[in-house]
């Protein structure tokens, strides 16, 4: 089969890297979009993706982004059109994947793990011929988006326990990134300040960058989602903060850190997977999977940057690896 894949956010190419790989090994060809945000496409090359560059983010406002839906849209659609065509087409909580292949009449995949995105899973679910999500997602949640029984697929435990199955972490990383092994290394990752479902005023994040900043034991590796968070960042020049000049390795950082602290949801979710303490400073609804994490105490909510508790991570926990298999047998199912 054909199949396109397109990748929207930074954490698509670590997402789609196994899937793209097993898809090609099993003879089917492969070709991949990306947009131009954040540090997709550093990202996707990072992963060893070969993605053509399509369009970019719309910015903060309701407006911009339905500006920027429709010109990707476009162009999306006149690039797919001029290729042979597709047997099929996936995404990760794309809105102009699903739109561009119900157009053309592709068969779409749409998966995603956070189900309170409204704006985007109500296109991508009602256009998509297939939803994969985690089983820890009720279904009547997703109903509203016209994702039924007939449509609705699900799989058990975190999306990054499959995709990150035979991920091995890069010794150097924190050589790379500039942090020193015998401090404690924190990894903080920004707010989703562009995102629609997180317009929550986050203090905490601050209160972090204030106890952390000056602290001799710790070095807190900053990972900025906006290049203006990152100018930012710089501008306070604060002694014990890194802020990476391009795109890393994140699984590897994350395995190489004591602590994970994070106002989104992926990386929180690769430290479970990798057994890194982690902390969530979301302020927005929380979803059925990180729901879940709080009550198995996997997961922990910070609410106040004195609560954090820095020290030295044991070492020993055991991963969860799933075979990424499944959700290649789930999408490949859409046309079967």
């Amino acid at each position: 089969m054909r199949i396109w894949i397109d990748l929207s956010a930074p954490a698509h190419p670590v997402v789609f890297r196994p899937l793209v790989q097993r898809l090609r090994a099993a003879g089917h060809e492969v070709e991949v979009t990306a947009r131009d945000f954040a540090q997709t496409l550093e990202l996707a090359q990072l992963a060893g993706i070969d993605a053509l560059a399509v369009g970019a983010h719309g910015g903060r406002s309701a407006g911009g982004k339905l500006r920027s839906l429709a010109g990707r849209s476009t162009a999306l659609w006149r690039w797919a059109r001029g290729r042979p065509r597709f047997d099929l087409a996936a995404a990760h909580g794309s809105n102009d994947l699903p739109i561009v292949a119900r157009a053309l009449r592709i068969p779409a995949v749409d998966l995603f793990d956070y189900e309170w995105a409204t704006f985007q899973h109500m296109i991508g679910c009602r256009l998509a011929r297939r939803v994969i999500v985690p089983d820890a997602i009720p279904p009547e949640r997703l109903r509203r988006y016209g994702a039924g029984p007939r449509k609705l697929r699900r799989y058990p435990g975190l999306k990054e326990e499959y995709f990150l199955h035979d991920f091995e972490p890069d010794p150097g990383i924190l050589e790379q990134v500039g942090a020193d092994p015998r401090r404690i290394v924190v990894v903080l990752r920004t707010p989703p300040t562009a995102a629609l479902y997180h317009r929550v005023h986050n203090p905490v994040y601050a209160d972090l960058l204030d106890r952390l900043g000056s602290d001799p034991d710790v070095h807190a590796v900053v990972l900025p989602r906006l290049r203006e968070q990152a100018d930012e960042l710089r501008r306070l020049a604060l002694p014990s903060v890194i802020v990476p000049e391009h795109a890393v390795d994140g699984p590897s950082l994350v395995s190489a850190s004591d602590l994970v602290i994070s106002a989104g949801g992926s990386m929180n979710r690769e430290a479970v997977a990798l057994g890194v303490p982690v902390y969530t400073t979301f302020q927005g609804r929380m979803g059925g999977v990180d729901e879940k994490l709080l009550r198995e105490g996997r997961l922990r909510r910070l609410e106040r940057a004195s609560d954090v508790e820095i020290r030295r991570r044991d070492r020993t926990a055991e991963r969860l690896r799933r075979d990424p298999q499944l959700i290649v047998d789930l999408i490949l199912g859409t046309v079967g």
